[in-house]
């Protein structure tokens, strides 16, 4: 693990945060191999700003107000269980901080959004093959046996 980094704030993301946010976006694009357009982008960009939309927003800021890392999440309902719980849609760290801290504020401001929202659980997935991610998140949390299946109609 590097050095922690000084003056890391995990906030909402502002207007201003913008052209910032999309590097990071499309990083995360990137690294899962998905085309990102302008688009795609300024609809998930609307959602995160709009207050009756699921999809919320956290980013990290190092010292120098730099973004350095975001995280995509929403509420969802748990049948089963009668509870809510959230989920965790994308968590991408800028590629020089990984191993820095960036990614456990990010996940530790999630729980405790988990913990005021009394979230009975957050939920995730990622690629089999995002090895170094799944590194972190075998230390921060515990693999389900659940397995991810989908349609495309």
């Amino acid at each position: 693990m590097k050095t922690p980094l000084k003056g890391l704030v995990v906030t909402t993301p502002g207007p201003e945060d913008k052209a910032a946010w999309r590097v990071l976006y499309n990083g995360y694009a990137e690294f899962y191999k998905v085309p990102m357009t302008d688009q795609i982008a300024g609809t998930v960009w609307g959602w995160i700003h709009d207050p009756d939309h699921e999809v919320n927003a956290l980013v990290a800021k190092d010292g120098n107000g730099r973004l350095v890392g975001l995280a995509h999440y929403r509420q969802m309902a748990r049948p089963l269980a009668g509870a809510v719980a959230g989920f965790l849609d994308d968590l991408f760290v800028a590629p020089d901080l990984r191993g820095s801290g960036v990614a456990d504020a990010l996940i530790e401001r999630l729980t405790e959004i988990g913990r005021e929202k009394k979230w009975q659980v957050i939920r995730w997935i990622t690629a089999e093959n995002n090895y170094r991610g799944r590194s972190f998140y075998d230390r921060c949390a515990t693999k389900t046996n659940w397995l991810t299946y989908e349609i495309r109609p």
